[in-house]
């Protein structure tokens, strides 16, 4: 069954309206008529059933059927940055990671980020990524679509850490000298509602003076396993193993 995203909070009334995009992707996209049914999601996490009932010229109206009872969250608030890599890398990261849990993605310039944007080309970039965290929200019927935030300074990123409960950087020298515990004490120290920031480096890694800052900050350092994570690759490892440690394992 499709799912759509409001952009607002649920409220329980009669008839729901569909316009604008929404509008046309069911009836010119799905061809959908009276009858079918959908998926609604609303910016508080409230998923409702809802049923077609009426298809104008440029509104369509559903009725809600029944709530969806399903939590598809993470008990935690997982926040994603990447320092900018090269290419499509970021899009996957957003895509990929949307479907894993995450529910925000930052993207800032790291020190061994070789892609320089300017406020324009951020602008257009976080439409882009916007838009694909809606489609993989959809696909994989996440009740909320993750937010997108792309700096144009690295202080940006380090003046936020206090607003997180933990902040993790994954840094492959941790990986290289065996450090293997700090992840898993991390998620225990969690609880439910609070919210994580981890921070990866782009192709180049974290610098050794990016690191120093960001230690200094507060954040902790953590290895992902044995081996060297591409950085398209270890945010996805991450959210995997909070995957397993909040929802699977027991």
């Amino acid at each position: 069954m499709q799912r759509y995203f409001f952009n607002e909070p649920y409220q329980n009334q009669s008839c729901f309206e569909a316009t604008a995009e929404m509008y046309h992707h069911m009836v010119h996209v799905m061809r959908m008529q009276v009858g079918d049914e959908v998926y609604l999601a609303f910016t508080n996490q409230q998923v409702i059933i809802a049923e077609i009932v009426e298809i104008t010229a440029q509104t369509l109206w559903l009725k809600e059927v029944a709530k969806e009872s399903q939590q598809k969250e993470l008990p935690i608030e997982i926040t994603i940055a990447s320092g900018y890599p090269k290419g499509d890398k970021l899009e996957w990261i957003v895509q990929k990671g949307t479907e894993l849990g995450a529910h925000q993605f930052i993207g800032f310039p790291a020190s061994s980020s070789v892609v320089k944007w300017d406020a324009k080309k951020l602008a257009k970039k976080a439409q882009r990524l916007t838009k694909i965290a809606q489609e993989a929200a959809e696909q994989s019927h996440r009740q909320v679509v993750p937010t997108i935030q792309l700096l144009d300074q690295k202080v940006s990123l380090e003046r936020q850490l206090a607003d997180y409960d933990m902040v993790l950087v994954a840094y492959e020298e941790s990986a290289k000298q065996g450090e293997k515990a700090m992840l898993a004490q991390v998620f225990n120290q969690l609880t439910t509602n609070q919210r994580l920031l981890v921070i990866f480096g782009p192709e180049g890694g974290l610098t050794p003076q990016e690191v120093d800052q960001f230690e200094e900050k507060g954040a902790v350092l953590c290895g992902l396993g044995p081996r060297i994570l591409r950085t398209e690759t270890a945010p996805l490892y991450l959210l995997a193993a909070a995957s397993y440690h909040f929802e699977l394992n027991g």
